[in-house]
């Protein structure tokens, strides 16, 4: 999700410890969830394949990527302007930058002649939220500064039912218009937050300026959502790990992939209360936090795809959830729950190592 902490902050999360366990595990070749070391380099693999990888600072979080290619010129230039469109489409979609034209969208309810990027964005929300029956809903803002708000002021301030159902008024995708470029907000106090599905359509968009030069073969995490195109160095596909939200292990799961995306979506102790009643994921239909489900982990042709449904899972059952996932083609998914109860849909397997 697209949370704007800035640079000092996430790098007061990494010690040394965290940095020598990251190490470890880029050294096995596993992608991961975690916060990654900033680095930047290439590796020679033999006379033909040649490896790049960076990780940057955007999006709020920490974004790699991986590039194996054919010696020659060039990769490190495509890698270039994939950060660049990173960064651009970043600021495009960031609703705590008051300038920013969702921020607008958000303070006057309509917005004129969007960027072709936010209407995609915004369109593929509203499949989302009709797919999922309300469960994926970015119209869910009001509720969740009701809780920012209401616990800024003291642990103990919960928000009441009435509260809740007053914010609650002004959530509901179906609000939304959109004819050609334009925007608007059929309610007053509405507002949106593109943080279940924005992160995974910029890393795509990010992939396809990659694939417009030639780079055939390469990963991109962008803080947990991940894409993985091609084959990795040695030939084989990419290997993902699903990090343990209850901390236990180190993975819970390790997945393969090729041509595809994987994310995860999870409270990971993200609560804005003592008692964890409260976090950042918030069920449209109830105005709540969800707390059976611990984590939801997608696979999806898109990480656009596997961003949104990771989300909406969250906040369904855990066997509506899975029921959900086996009915779409191209989609499988892991929950953990409550208790440490893990679920797996049906070709789930068909992805482990």
């Amino acid at each position: 999700m697209l949370k704007m902490d800035n640079m000092s902050c996430l790098e007061r999360k990494i010690d040394r410890r965290s940095f020598l366990k990251i190490s470890g595990i880029l050294g096995m070749g596993i992608a991961s969830a975690g916060i990654f070391p900033w680095t930047a380099g290439a590796v020679d693999i033999n006379r033909k394949l040649r490896k790049v990888s960076e990780t940057r600072l955007a999006m709020g979080t920490t974004v790699s990527m991986t590039l194996v290619y054919q010696s020659g010129e060039g990769a490190e230039e495509a890698m270039a302007l994939a950060f660049k469109e990173i960064d651009r489409l970043s600021g495009l979609m960031n609703r705590f930058d008051e300038k920013s034209p969702v921020a607008r969208l958000n303070r006057e309810g309509r917005l004129n002649n969007a960027d072709p990027a936010i209407i995609e964005v915004i369109t593929a929300a509203l499949y989302y939220y009709r797919l999922t029956g309300g469960a994926f809903d970015i119209t869910i803002t009001p509720v969740i500064d009701l809780f920012k708000e209401k616990f800024s002021r003291g642990e103990d301030d919960y928000p009441t039912e009435k509260e809740i159902k007053d914010a609650l008024s002004h959530v509901g995708s179906d609000m939304i218009e959109i004819k050609g470029s334009n925007i608007r907000f059929k309610k007053p106090g509405m507002s949106i937050t593109l943080d279940g599905i924005a992160k995974g359509y910029i890393v795509d968009r990010a992939s396809m300026i990659l694939l417009r030069h030639d780079i055939d073969n390469h990963l991109i995490n962008g803080g947990g959502d991940i894409l993985a195109i091609g084959l990795r160095s040695d030939g084989n596909p990419w290997k993902v790990g699903i990090q343990d939200p209850m901390k236990r292990i180190d993975y819970i799961d390790t997945i393969k992939l090729t041509n595809a995306a994987v994310a995860t979506s999870g409270n990971y102790e993200n609560y804005f209360d003592r008692e964890k009643m409260f976090h950042h994921i918030v069920n449209p239909r109830t105005g709540l936090s969800p707390v059976v489900n611990i984590s939801a982990s997608v696979i999806a042709p898109t990480d656009m795809e596997a961003d949104a449904l990771a989300t909406s899972m969250l906040v369904m059952s855990p066997d509506e959830g899975v029921r959900f996932i086996d009915s779409l083609p191209q989609c499988e998914s892991l929950v953990v729950s409550r208790g440490n109860r893990k679920i797996r849909s049906a070709g789930w397997k068909s992805f482990t190592i």
